[in-house]
This record gives C-alpha cells, structure tokens and sequence, in this order.
C-alpha cells in the first residue's frame, strides 16, 4: 500500500477545500478524518469521494486509540490537521468545546502522530510532516498600523483564539522536546465557496438575498485581511512540500477591508445580479459590539512569499463575486448543511 495524507477536519470549509487542491495538483492518496458536526459536511466533498485516491473516515482526533490504528492502517505520512472549532461567537458562548478540540483533541493528536512517527524506519521518518494550521487571532489586536509577523507576541482575546494559542504552544514544544517534525501556519480570515454561513460572507449573502436585516458589529470599522480559501489551500501545500521543518509561515491575501465595506460589496453584488432596483445598504443595521472584538488583523505574509515563492491567485473584489456568485448557484446545499443547526441567528452576545 502507499503512503497516503491525512485531512484532519477534512469535511469543513477549508479542510473539504484542500482535498480539492490536492485530489488536482498530486498524486496522493488522500484520508479525510472527520468528527462531522455542525459545520463538517459530506455535501462538500462530493465531487472528491468519486475519486479512488480518497477515502472518508469519521472520527475524532482526540480518540488516540482509534487514531493510531489509522495512523499503521493507511501508512500516513503527512498530516494537515484542519480540525478545530473556529468561530469566535460560538466560543463566547460555549468555550468548552473548544478547549476540548483545539487543545485537547490536538494534544491526543500529537501524542498519536509521535508515537507512530518513532515506529517510522529511518527514511520514513525523515519524510514525516505534521502541518498544524492555525490562525491570526492568537496575535489579537493590531492598531491603525503595523502587521502581524511570524515574531509577533501572542496576545489571544477570545475563547476561540486562546485555544487556538494553546494548540500551537503544544505543537512546538513536541518538535523541541520530541523531534516530532511539525510546521505551523497562522493564516488571515478565509472566505469562499463551501463555507458555513455562520461566519460573515456567506451570512450577509444569505441575509442579502432574503432580505433581511444585515446586523454589522459596532460601527462595522472592525478591519480584517481577506483570504481566498483556494489560495489559503494552495499555500498549505506548498508550505507541506518545501517549509523549513520548525517554521511558522504566515499566509494572507494582502486585502485589508472594513466589516462595513465587505458588506457593501455584498450588497452591491447581489443587487446586480438580481436585478434590483433598490440598494441592498439599507437593510444594514448596526447592532451592539460582541465581548472583546479586536479592532485589526493584517498580515504580513513575506516569509512564505520570499522563501517558497507562493502568491495568491485571487482579490478581493473578483474573489468576492465569485464567491457571491457560488452562494446564488447552491441554494440547495445552503438549505441542507442549515437544516436544524443554525438559522442564521446572532451569537457570542454573553458578556
């Protein structure tokens, strides 16, 4: 049998994301494990679980029993771990899960993944990689200027993002201590097809199209940096094929916007393609700032761009259309991964 790649969280907006880019730019087998809650969808692989290098497994990274037999079963030898809980609002809500996936369940995945990797011959070894994908957040808050570098001071101000700090503390310290040959990137906000409507672009979308009043946080001043799931994707498997065992790699997309102005595009988009004669913009509604909402996250992503010559392919303004574009041509798989979990209603306002 051949070495094969593990997906951790493979059923989710990003990690489904990567089964693509890798089922189209190698020949690796490919393992998606996946806990399958909420926001993991087998809707989202459809198109990939056709192809007989892919093969679905559902379970959760923290059941090392289980993990470990899958570890010898499908000889793996890299290791993208995408599984993790990552919505800021539902960690004010409900913090527990978080510390139990982002930390715990990474712990236990780290503690199967060096076990098998010490049972590796040599040349296996060396060829072993676990590439640990994390985000900005666990570097908070930046002012009106300046970005975040691989060297900035982790300074998490959420549920969400403490966990995730946790996770990469952990991922380090089993390359120190253990040798276990580990990457780590720290990646800006993704937006795309196939993500959950939770999070904003597809929610404003969603709203956009019904109609319905769009809350925006604050003043909607809030300022992110925007990242195509796809080049997000493409970065991740470069940085898995030529990073520097060790290293932590910043990936961006180099488009700073307002949460107002992303909204407004929206608005723009979906009134064009609708034909509408009246401006979306009306239906924004500023509503009260959730707990501890950092004001700015920008990336400066030149390490990864410098050292392993990766750009991203899309901007924000034809990213966002044809994200836009994707969310009005798949209705259907909008009506069924919200069917009974989320209705488009606000969280994260404890506090």
């Amino acid at each position: 049998m051949s070495s094969s790649v593990l997906i951790t969280g493979g059923a989710g907006f990003i990690g489904s994301t990567l089964v693509r880019e890798l089922v189209k730019s190698t020949e690796h087998r490919i393992v998606i494990l996946d806990k399958l809650t909420y926001a993991g969808n087998l809707d989202s692989l459809q198109d990939c679980l056709a192809d007989t290098r892919v093969s679905f497994v559902e379970g959760d990274i923290a059941d090392k029993p289980f993990v470990a037999g899958l570890f010898r079963e499908q000889q793996i030898r890299r290791i993208f771990n995408l599984a993790a809980e990552s919505h800021v609002d539902r960690s004010i809500d409900g913090p527990a899960a978080f510390i139990e996936t982002n930390v715990v369940g990474t712990f236990q995945l780290l503690e199967s993944a060096l076990e098998y990797w010490k049972e590796l011959a040599d040349p296996e070894r060396q060829a072993f990689r676990f590439l640990h994908i994390s985000t900005d957040e666990v570097y908070g808050s930046l002012g009106t200027t300046g970005l975040f570098t691989e060297n900035s001071q982790y300074q998490p101000n959420s549920p969400y993002a403490a966990s995730k700090a946790a996770s990469d503390h952990f991922v380090r310290a089993f390359h120190h201590t253990y040798g276990l040959p580990v990457l780590t990137t720290n990646c800006s906000n993704n937006y795309g097809p196939f993500q959950f409507p939770e999070k904003l672009i597809p929610l404003m979308i969603m709203k956009v199209v019904n109609q319905d009043p769009l809350p925006v946080y604050g003043n909607g001043s809030n300022v992110r940096d925007w990242l195509h799931v796809e080049d997000h994707c493409s970065a991740l498997a470069k940085i898995m094929d030529s990073g520097i065992v060790g290293e932590v790699y910043n990936i961006g997309g180099d488009s700073e916007l307002s949460n107002l102005d992303v909204v407004c595009a929206i608005c723009d988009i979906v009134d064009k393609r609708l034909h509408r004669s009246h401006s979306s913009r009306e239906l924004i509604t500023y509503v009260p700032d959730r707990p501890g909402h950092d004001q700015r996250y920008a990336i400066d992503c030149s390490k990864l761009t410098g050292s392993l010559d990766w750009q991203p392919r899309h901007n924000f303004e034809s990213g966002i259309e044809s994200t836009v574009d994707w969310y009005l041509s798949n209705t259907e798989w909008l009506a069924r991964v919200m069917d009974g979990s989320y209705r488009g209603e606000r969280l994260g306002q404890e506090g």
